[in-house]
């Protein structure tokens, strides 16, 4: 995942408490603004391969999240709305935001907290509405994370590779791996947190998110699950799914092609597609129902029907 083009990578001093801090970012490329949101214990390095597509038709900033990369640390109790706010504090205007993983997350509530920033959602490989099983075993992962943190590191490898992928690509494994065990063990801890429980207490408010939104996830994500980029598709309104065949959890790695597709499609920005259609030969959109998915918190309000083309 190393780079060593424009956007040398800058440790910035941390914020007053309270305050945003102000993240470590590059940019890259002309035309309408997108920013990629990496996923917890990784950095802005995980975009590399969907860089020069996206970069070729608009102004893409790349952050490092708070406790991430050269951001300052994130401490015990950080919020998903504090991460929002990072970003937010980052953009300038209306912008499109792609995020992976715990990005989506921070892109959901950026949604929510700043919809004049957010002139479309992409939500890759997202969690939504976990059930009880999917809440354990994320718990479990946290709980591991925290007991010994190299066994984290090297199952999260394991679930993110299947066994084909580190076979044609070792190295890049290998980079993964040691991005992950490179990571401040307690700012990792704090965004885990994030990560294992905010998809909860964003369900209720997921309806009021307005910007043009597309979940899309990989067919063999153990984690973030087809199942709950349509329960995304669902909640969102005017929202749609994209589910990439075979793939796992890391598309921006695993399916820059197909990703960036979707993306640029998305931002309207996909040359000889318009705005809404589905994106990639090798993708599938996929149709919602109305209603709350089983696995959705209970007490949550029904979901509203979303329309994909």
């Amino acid at each position: 995942m190393g780079r060593s083009e424009a956007g040398a990578r800058v440790r910035v001093p941390a914020s007053p408490a309270g305050a945003p801090v102000a993240l470590s970012h590059e940019t890259h490329g002309e035309g309408p603004e997108l920013v990629l949101l990496h996923g917890v214990g990784l950095d802005r390095r995980m975009w590399d391969r969907c860089l020069p597509a996206l970069a070729a038709r608009h102004r893409v900033t790349l952050v490092d999240l708070r406790g991430h990369g050269a951001s300052p640390a994130a401490a015990a109790g950080v919020s998903l709305a504090e991460l929002a706010a990072d970003v937010g504090a980052l953009l300038t205007g209306p912008t499109h935001v792609v995020g992976f993983s715990l990005g989506a997350l921070i892109a959901q509530r950026l949604g929510l907290d700043r919809p004049e920033l957010t002139a479309s959602l992409t939500l890759v490989s997202s969690v939504a509405g976990r059930s009880e099983e999917e809440r354990a075993a994320v718990a479990r992962r946290q709980e591991l994370a925290a007991q010994d943190f190299g066994a984290s590191a090297w199952a999260a490898v394991d679930r993110w590779f299947s066994p084909a992928w580190r076979a044609q690509d070792p190295e890049l494994a290998r980079q993964v791996l040691d991005t992950l065990l490179a990571n401040d063990r307690a700012s990792y801890l704090a965004c885990y947190r994030v990560f294992a429980t905010a998809d909860t207490g964003l369900w209720r408010w997921l309806p009021r998110i307005a910007a043009p939104t597309v979940a899309v996830t990989g067919e063999r994500d153990p984690g973030s699950t087809p199942a709950m980029s349509h329960r995304l598709a669902d909640r969102i309104p005017g929202a749609r799914a994209v589910i990439v065949p075979g793939a796992r959890h890391l598309l921006p790695l695993e399916c820059p092609r197909e990703l960036t597709d979707v993306i640029l499609t998305r931002t309207g920005a996909h040359a000889g597609t318009d705005t809404g259609t589905d994106a990639g030969n090798r993708t599938r959109s996929h149709g919602s129902h109305t209603g709350t998915h089983p696995g959705a918190p209970t007490g949550a309000p029904t979901g509203q029907e979303s329309h994909r083309s």
